[in-house]
């Protein structure tokens, strides 16, 4: 039996949004076509676009459909410094942002940008105050809503006020809070004046039950942002091509199944985290929880194994059955420390030392059990301190 502790990867197909997404297939049109097929489907898109937007809140048109978060970042920030007033350079953004972040900001480095590196703590929370110490005269700051790899809860709200008193774009990365914390683009953006504060927000469908291959950047009406694919004026402009109308009306589906559930599913993803965690410290006196234990994300369970290799522990629990991740999932397969680790002042060991295990809608008791079953043996062999029989 296959234990299944990666969602934050991504999570199970929801029936209902395979339902939607089928049945929209169906309909033959594109939506930009003005025949009676093609309103059809466009019918049906902008009425996704209005289920999506009532969830985010936000209003339709700034919803902008792509093909998932990594699409959405890549267009937030390449978009924002595109558009940016001449004269700024300074990009802005914390030292344990995901990968889709810092490869972006890395290339735009390279076209000329200069980056403002913005510490965390040891939590791996962004500093409120130093983040606002970097914003004077930037071209665009970016952060995360919450922390993908150690789970910490960011303090969005704060952090777009700041960017809106320093008259500076912010787009914030939202992939991993979706579903499982209270979004609303209009309530962050708040008074922000034209084009400043928080412009831009990313999300990701399969992060919520939804195909794999939609997602969705929120821009603000007001936005300053120029769109990286050319060949149409579809979305405002800012994301050309003919749109995916059964991944729109999927992800819409599951979007607002996400959040008709997530206040229930939050309280019981805790009370199953807090009891693999307990378990497996009990287990494994030597491990760590890393991040913020109590405001973080509901699912998330980021450990530190001290002298274990993380990929032998994620090799050996993967024998017993077990799914997990030794982070993202966008570096999978590649044998790096963990940059978000490192920048929590941890050492490179540490940072190779690391599992997280992330909890979703599908889980379940057994699943943490197979975990405090196999956690011990794994750890002993993977630490090479001796032999151990499992419990």
């Amino acid at each position: 039996m296959q234990h299944y502790l990666d969602h934050a990867a991504t999570t199970p197909l929801r029936p209902e949004a395979r339902e939607a997404w089928l049945t929209a297939s169906e309909i033959v049109g594109n939506a930009s076509s003005t025949h009676g097929a093609g309103q059809d489907a466009r019918r049906l898109l902008e009425e996704s676009r209005e289920r999506a937007a009532a969830v985010l809140g936000c209003d339709p048109i700034e919803v902008v459909f792509t093909s998932g978060g990594t699409e959405s970042i890549n267009l937030a920030l390449q978009g924002l410094w595109s558009a940016r007033p001449q004269g700024t350079d300074a990009i802005v953004m914390p030292d344990a942002e995901h990968h889709a972040t810092m490869d972006t900001v890395a290339a735009l480095i390279e076209a000329g940008a200069v980056l403002r590196a913005v510490p965390v703590a040891r939590t791996a929370a962004i500093d409120v105050d130093a983040f606002a110490a970097s914003l004077p005269g930037a071209a665009l700051a970016t952060a995360l809503v919450a922390n993908n790899e150690a789970g910490t809860v960011n303090d969005a709200a704060s952090l777009a006020r700041v960017a809106a008193g320093a008259r500076v774009p912010l787009h914030l990365d939202a992939v991993s809070a979706l579903g499982h914390l209270p979004l609303s683009f209009r309530a962050l953006r708040g008074e922000a004046a034209t084009g400043s504060g928080l412009v831009a927000l990313s999300v990701a469908g399969h992060k919520i039950g939804a195909p794999v291959g939609i997602g969705a950047l929120v821009t603000a009406r007001t936005a300053r942002l120029t769109g990286i694919l050319r060949g149409g004026a579809q979305q405002r402009g800012l994301r050309a091509g003919t749109q995916d109308v059964a991944g729109a009306a999927a992800f819409a589906t599951a979007l607002e199944l996400a959040e008709a559930e997530r206040a229930t599913e939050s309280s019981r993803l805790v009370t199953m985290r807090d009891r693999l965690v307990d378990g497996i410290l009990s287990r494994v006196p030597a491990a760590e929880l890393l991040g913020d234990r109590a405001n973080r994300l509901p699912g998330n369970a980021h450990l530190l194994f001290p002298d274990a290799v993380g990929e032998s522990l994620l090799f050996l629990l993967d024998m017993a059955g077990i799914a997990a991740s030794t982070g993202s999932a966008c570096q999978a397969g590649v044998a790096e420390p963990s940059h978000v680790v490192m920048a929590m002042g941890r050492s490179e060991q540490d940072a190779r030392s690391v599992l997280r295990f992330s909890l979703g809608r599908t889980s379940t008791d057994a699943d943490v059990d197979a975990v405090l079953d196999a956690i011990a043996e794994a750890y002993v062999r993977a630490s090479g301190s001796g032999s151990a029989s499992r419990s």
